[in-house]
């Protein structure tokens, strides 16, 4: 289906960087949401100030790319790459506003009178003083460089986000006024504590401002501004004729990151203006014809204090009063028979998992570590994207150790964890494991482990899918659906996934999976498009669909058919979301909520109601072109009836929400609903309260029916 030739215009599609921004403008609001807990509120400020960072360094940076280039690439929505970064530039204006006076009006004012404080060193009393002036000499002075710049020595390389002073000193003699720089070490905690004072702070850029003079001896020193940079930072992986040469390719485009064009400066507002404009005019890269210069629009004033990701660590401040009750992941009621082991229970019937309610470490972890110490087990075979090492890794090595034969397929260009992953595979390698790549030009997403074992009956294939990685610390925080099964025909699937992702099978055709890059697109349009016909038809048809994020502008498309039809839909999308919902002739039966709160939510759940024989399916592919057409990614249909109640419930419960729910209007606005006149009802609070382990009895069965203390 052609966007361009369908009952679609332009009009019709939202900006799929503008939709990013209201998101994290979602993001940014739980923290001045004084139901949140002190320190979640500036863990969501952090949250929101390390989004942006990555938003400028990928997507703005590929904007001004374009606008240097030439390129006349115009997204569905017809904005051109220069009328995208303008509209970014008044959005961000206004969300560093709201930022800098939640920081500074609301949050740290709240957190002061719970006796958490961030001092400037003028408050700090002579004895106090005197302890940071020997911590300074003994563990700060030492790792500092200061670099001069003069003709001798040029403006120096500043690495990207991170803190740096600019210098202004004079030379007593000869009245010569001077720049140096001097860059703030990440290997330092940022925020210096106060002795005697429990919870007080001195941020450690102002503890090297105030020792300058130890520094620069014999000079004047006039003064000193914090700055920060913001650099090009995505990979550019060429098409490479022999795959072995990607993991030397990774590293080479990792290392070439650290000198991508600078495409925002952040300064504090009283920056003298002289001092700013020479950071400027050395930051420019005027030589290379594809970028385009820095100007006075990329230079941003967001707050006294810069880089406020660093607020994560205040917000792990062990203060449980300030902070939301620990989380107790349970173990799934069908794990729990320590007489039998985790192969026995998939065998009695297809298990389903919900991080972080369930733990991970019991069940995903679990399903590793016995077929790694299991004398049954011929195979495992696993796909890594962002593992984070620990206890998967551990048992992999484990079982090639054993001689059990352990194929994994690690992705080198998971963004921004391509150095751990270069790391993890040569591990990997160095104790027998068989470490495969990925296939030439695409990004392996899919979320894939594969134990093949031995048993009486003869060889069974036991298999893992899931919405999220195997990462034990994410599986804390994002909320993510799995699937346990020893399915013959999805586990003949895995199988032939896998022999094309380490061989040279070039497998199409499926018995269950839906495989990107071939076809996965085309069978959302077929259930999408299915729908629309039984709608039309007069029969039962509706849409659940819940992703990170919706862009891919022919599925869009057909959703406006669809609703068009008669099909119902609502869309839980957390993130980016392109649809115009609402819209009088057009989508007038679509909804669409975004759902932010204390997790993040990851997992990506399908519903068709399908004439009354529902089909559900998990994946890790949200509907964006790039996941269609540039990665290699899985969905497997949740075939089970007895799991679907649980599913339905998950999906009900989202669209119930009304403590943390967002509705998108047509205008691309986001409005978060507000239980008045009625009981708050918060998803992930009605999860914490009745886990899904919790509610399932020895049989498996569920209670669907929330119980009443659930919505207060």
């Amino acid at each position: 289906m052609n966007p361009s030739n369908s009952i679609a215009t332009s009009s019709h599609f939202l900006n799929r960087e503008l939709s990013w921004l209201e998101f994290d403008a979602r993001v940014l609001a739980e923290a001045f949401d004084e139901r949140n807990p002190l320190l979640e509120r500036l863990k969501f400020l952090a949250i929101f100030s390390s989004n942006l960072d990555e938003f400028y360094m990928v997507r703005v940076a590929g904007l001004r790319r374009q606008v240097a280039a030439r390129v006349q690439q115009t997204p569905p929505d017809g904005l051109t790459a220069r009328e995208q970064l303008d509209a970014i530039e008044r959005h961000v204006a206004e969300l560093l506003d709201q930022q800098r006076a939640c920081l500074h009006d609301l949050l740290l004012p709240a957190l002061a009178e719970h006796g958490v404080r961030l001092l400037p060193m003028a408050e700090l009393n002579g004895a106090e003083r005197e302890t940071i002036d020997a911590f300074f000499e003994s563990h700060v002075f030492p790792v500092l460089t200061p670099l001069a710049v003069d003709p001798g020595h040029p403006f120096p390389y500043i690495s990207n986000l991170s803190l740096s002073l600019a210098v202004q000193l004079r030379e007593p003699e000869h009245g010569h006024e001077h720049f140096a720089r001097v860059k703030v070490p990440k290997s330092l905690a940022r925020w210096v504590p106060v002795e005697g004072r429990p919870n007080h702070f001195v941020p450690l850029e102002q503890v090297i401002s105030a020792h300058l003079g130890t520094l620069f001896p014999g000079m004047q020193i006039l003064g000193s501004h914090v700055f920060r940079i913001t650099r090009y930072s995505d990979l550019e992986i060429a098409n490479s004729e022999e795959p072995e040469d990607l993991l030397a390719m990774i590293e080479e485009q990792v290392f070439q990151r650290r000198f991508g064009e600078v495409v925002r400066l952040e300064v504090p507002a009283d920056m003298p203006p002289a001092l700013r404009a020479l950071l400027l005019d050395e930051l420019r890269d005027t030589e290379d014809p594809e970028i385009t210069p820095l100007t006075d629009r990329e230079v941003h004033t967001p707050s006294p204090l810069l880089d406020l990701g660093d607020l994560m660590s205040l917000a792990s401040l062990d203060l449980p009063e300030l902070k939301d009750p620990p989380l107790v992941p349970v173990v799934p009621a069908e794990l729990r028979d320590e007489g039998r082991s985790i192969f026995d229970a998939i065998r009695e019937r297809d298990v389903m998992v919900h991080h972080p309610f369930d733990s991970f470490n019991a069940s995903v972890e679990q399903f590793i570590e016995a077929a790694a110490r299991d004398d049954h087990t011929l195979a495992i075979k696993m796909t890594l994207y962002r593992t984070g090492g620990g206890a998967v890794v551990r048992a992999l090595t484990e079982a090639a150790q054993r001689g059990i034969q352990v194929a994994v397929l690690v992705e080198l260009q998971a963004r921004f964890e391509e150095t751990n992953n270069i790391n993890f595979a040569r591990t990997l390698e160095s104790f027998g494991v068989h470490v495969a790549y990925g296939l030439q030009g695409l990004k392996t997403h899919a979320k894939v482990a594969l134990v093949v074992r031995r048993e009486p009956e003869g060889i069974r294939r036991y298999v893992h899918m899931s919405t999220g990685n195997y990462n034990a610390k994410t599986a804390r925080v994002y909320t993510d659906i799995g699937l346990f099964t020893c399915n013959p025909a999805i586990g003949a699937d895995v199988s032939d996934l896998f022999n094309m992702l380490t061989g040279f099978s070039r497998q199409r055709v499926y018995r269950k999976l839906i495989v990107a890059p071939h076809g996965m697109r085309q069978r959302w349009l077929q259930l999408v498009e299915r729908e629309a016909e039984h709608a039309a038809a007069g029969r039962p048809a509706r849409i659940i669909a819940k992703m990170n994020a919706l862009v891919d502008a022919e599925i869009i498309v057909a959703l406006y058919a669809a609703s068009q039809a008669g099909v119902q839909i609502d869309l839980i999308v957390r993130g980016i979301c392109c649809l115009r919902p609402q819209v009088e002739g057009l989508s007038e039966r679509i909804r669409v909520i975004s759902i932010i709160g204390r997790f993040l939510e990851h997992s990506r759940l399908w519903y068709f109601a399908n004439d009354s024989n529902p089909e559900y399916y998990i994946g890790s592919a949200d509907w964006m072109p790039r996941n269609f057409d540039r990665r290699v990614e899985t969905t497997v249909p949740v075939d089970d009836p007895m799991l679907h109640p649980r599913l339905m419930s998950l999906l009900e419960t989202c669209l119930a929400d009304n403590r943390q729910a967002w509705e998108l209007s047509a205008d691309g606005s986001y409005a978060k609903r507000i239980p008045v006149g009625a009981k708050e009802f918060s998803t992930h609070k009605v999860l914490l309260r009745e886990s899904w382990g919790q509610v399932r009895d020895s049989a498996g069965k569920v209670a669907v029916q929330l119980p009443a203390e659930a919505f207060g």
